[in-house]
């Protein structure tokens, strides 16, 4: 079951260490990694400009975040292009009809070792940062902010360049 997986209990934050014999990048934080500020769609984004956006900027992937802040998933360029072109949706449809919605989410002081966990069974995981944000009548809320996109591509990498053998 998956209550006695620990990666699935580190993943899900409900354990910190899993293996005995971690390597030398389990324990470093997620915002060592410098990830670039990751391009951002809005959901009213045409699927063709949303396209047109990702080829432009050399992107595979862009999270789409409401005006409000709100994260409502992840666009890919493979989905998109083979949603249209298999006549699921059209090239005027808005991006929220091909957005992946079940996504995981990491902060910037979690570990490279939950980042791991997490990669093995998605393509991406979405940095967040929560951030306080007051109105003008003194209320405040924590409001998560999307800091970046990571791949096992940007993992490997890392670990790669920094490699302590």
């Amino acid at each position: 079951s998956k209550f006695v997986n620990d990666k699935w209990m580190i993943k899900n934050g409900f354990l910190n260490d899993a293996q005995e014999h971690k390597p030398w990048w389990w324990n470093i934080k997620v915002q060592k990694l410098n990830l670039s500020a990751p391009l951002i769609l809005l959901p009213e984004v045409s699927c063709q400009k949303a396209i047109e956006i990702l080829q432009e900027k050399g992107y595979d992937q862009a999270p789409v975040v409401a005006e409000s802040g709100l994260i409502l998933g992840m666009v890919t360029l493979s989905n998109t292009l083979s949603s249209v072109l298999d006549g699921n949706v059209e090239f005027s449809d808005p991006v929220t009809k091909v957005i992946y919605d079940q996504f995981s989410k990491i902060g910037l002081e979690d570990s490279l070792g939950k980042l791991s966990c997490i990669l093995e069974n998605d393509h991406f995981a979405i940095v967040v940062h929560e951030q306080m944000q007051c109105s003008g009548n003194g209320s405040s809320s924590m409001k998560q902010m999307v800091f970046g996109v990571v791949t096992a591509t940007d993992l490997l990498t890392f670990v790669s360049r920094n490699d302590k053998k």
